[in-house]
């Protein structure tokens, strides 16, 4: 089972064979982390008033108190063995005080993506992708959900609402189950993958992506340390 950090909602887990190998690792941090930005929400005091007296932070560089990395996609690159089903639970996008929760997702190709405007206000979603698989959906009434599915695999397509410009995040599709997103803890676990040798990659928007190899048995155990240095 991989599991999937979804921020302050539930996440959503991904099927994978029962038995077969495990990844377990962490992204770290090396540097001086920039310090964390309030988002300025200007005339739009509704946004501001859902978060009560803390405003949020800007999601797009998140380094956890452990000196790890949040919303960072670990991936299985290429193709692996079997055939693996979609699960029809949908990811859910909420518009939610004004910043997309998730600020990261991630979905198998087929599987539901739902966006929900938890606001009185008016929000959009666009998808920006550069597969023919870009959409843009107007949110005009609180509660209003739109549900998308996504047949081609694709890494970073950047999510953004055009009413709030500081309303960014970013939406993965993959091929198989093999992949999950770092959380608080900045780390992943990756289940019942068969046995062989893999190229693992971790993608994030900002710093950009590495890459590491692991060999895992069936029932056995590999572990991986990615470490993004701060740029100058």
């Amino acid at each position: 089972m991989v599991g999937v950090w979804l921020g302050m909602f539930p996440c959503i887990p991904f099927g994978a064979a029962d038995g077969g190998g495990t990844i377990t690792g962490t992204v770290k941090f090396s540097g001086t982390p920039p310090p964390p930005t309030p988002i300025n929400f200007g005339a739009e005091q509704q946004c501001a008033l859902a978060h009560g007296t803390t405003p949020p932070m800007i999601e797009n560089l998140v380094i956890n108190s452990n000196g790890t990395v949040r919303d960072v996609l670990i991936y299985v690159t290429g193709e692996v063995p079997g055939q693996y089903a979609a699960p029809t639970e949908p990811l859910v996008f909420h518009q939610h005080g004004c910043i997309f929760v998730p600020h990261v997702g991630a979905v198998m190709v087929g599987q539901p993506v739902e966006v929900r405007n938890d606001d009185s206000v008016l929000h959009n979603v666009r998808a920006q992708s550069k597969l023919g698989q870009a959409f843009n959906i107007a949110q005009p009434v609180q509660g209003m959900k739109t549900t998308k599915t996504l047949l081609k695999p694709e890494i970073g397509i950047p999510l953004k609402c055009d009413v709030h410009f500081w309303m960014t995040g970013y939406l993965h599709v993959l091929a198989h189950p093999f992949f999950a997103l770092t959380g608080p803890d900045g780390a992943f676990t990756i289940t019942g993958l068969p046995p062989g040798t893999y190229t693992l990659e971790a993608w994030h928007g900002t710093l950009g992506t590495k890459q590491g190899t692991a060999t895992v048995t069936d029932g056995g155990a590999a572990s991986l340390t990615f470490t993004f240095t701060a740029t100058p």
